[in-house]
């Protein structure tokens, strides 16, 4: 497969002007824009509020035109149907019908989508299966906690089987097991071949899933690349031992002291809060496999393809 075939998004020069009422620049919420995103990629887009996530997110759906520079998808314009077809989109508000159960929202998208009927039946029961919805499948969704809408926010995104999920804040508001399902389900869909798009401003959640990200800060682009290569302090090493005895680990730091001429920092090797907190829960919970502490969305409906891309003819 060549470099064109495994870009999935490209943005080039992407400037976004807002204007008043009297066609006044007002707003350059975008300026200069650039980056891609290649198949199977989970790529963070990283900002605080205002510094423009919501209309690149926005303009790559083509929900907004740009003032100047390119998007394509898959190779199109973000307008073609052919490329929206390719696309499942999670927003930052799930807005969602609240007179409909959440069997009857699936089937909703899934109609959108043009899918047969047995499809979509199939396609709702293995994603409420997914999500942990199958007990609250027939319950109207305006009665369901934010973590449960959002759930149905993510199982929606997916009826159609898409080669490229946007995800706009997918854990805002959820509580840590609500985030661990929703990373679950991310770093899942990524085994799978799908490229999922991630705009958070939670960074401790998209250290957790993402290959490569960019910080995006009053417009621009200010920082690209690797996850693991940027967070890499080159300056300091760290080495790591188990079980060693303190006679053991004196003489090793001995050694090490003598080598380098200076006295070695010495610590021991934590969790995450996250992890602590769902052990917690775990624990006292008295089961991994009870209601409260399953890791819901670990697995994945068998209908979701691995991610191929359609040519551009």
């Amino acid at each position: 497969m060549n470099e064109e075939t495994e870009r999935v998004i490209e943005v080039k020069d992407l400037t976004k002007v807002f204007r008043d009422f009297w066609r006044r620049p007002k707003v350059r919420a975008l300026d200069g824009v650039s980056f891609e995103v290649k198949r199977g990629e989970v790529f963070g887009l990283l900002g605080p509020n205002g510094s423009g996530k919501s209309t690149t997110l926005k303009t790559m759906l083509g929900l907004l035109y740009p003032t100047s520079g390119t998007i394509e998808m898959f190779g199109r314009s973000p307008r073609d149907v052919k490329a929206k077809a390719l696309v499942g989109y999670l927003p930052e508000e799930s807005y969602l019908y609240g007179y409909l159960t959440a069997e009857e929202t699936l089937e909703f998208y899934g109609k959108l989508f043009d899918l047969s009927g047995k499809e979509r039946h199939e396609r709702t029961r293995q994603l409420l299966e997914m999500t942990d919805l199958q007990h609250a499948a027939h319950r109207t969704v305006g009665e369901f906690s934010k973590g449960m809408a959002r759930r149905v926010g993510l199982a929606q995104a997916l009826i159609n089987d898409p080669e490229l999920i946007v995800l706009d804040e997918p854990t805002s508001g959820l509580d840590p097991i609500g985030r661990r399902h929703v990373k679950d389900l991310i770093l899942t869909l990524a085994k799978r071949g799908k490229t999922v798009f991630l705009a958070s401003h939670l960074l401790a959640d998209v250290e957790d899933v993402c290959d490569r990200i960019a910080v995006l800060y009053d417009g621009r682009i200010r920082v690209e690349g690797p996850v693991k290569e940027l967070l890499e302090d080159r300056d300091t090493s760290r080495l790591t031992m188990h079980s060693v005895s303190p006679e053991a680990l004196k003489r090793v730091l001995a050694l090490i002291r003598e080598q380098i001429g200076t006295e070695p920092h010495l610590d021991h090797s934590s969790r995450s809060l996250e992890d602590f907190f769902l052990g917690v829960v775990r624990d006292a919970a008295g089961s991994e496999d009870t209601e409260s502490s399953r890791a819901r969305t670990t697995g994945i409906a068998d209908y979701l393809s691995t991610g191929e891309l359609v040519s551009k003819e």
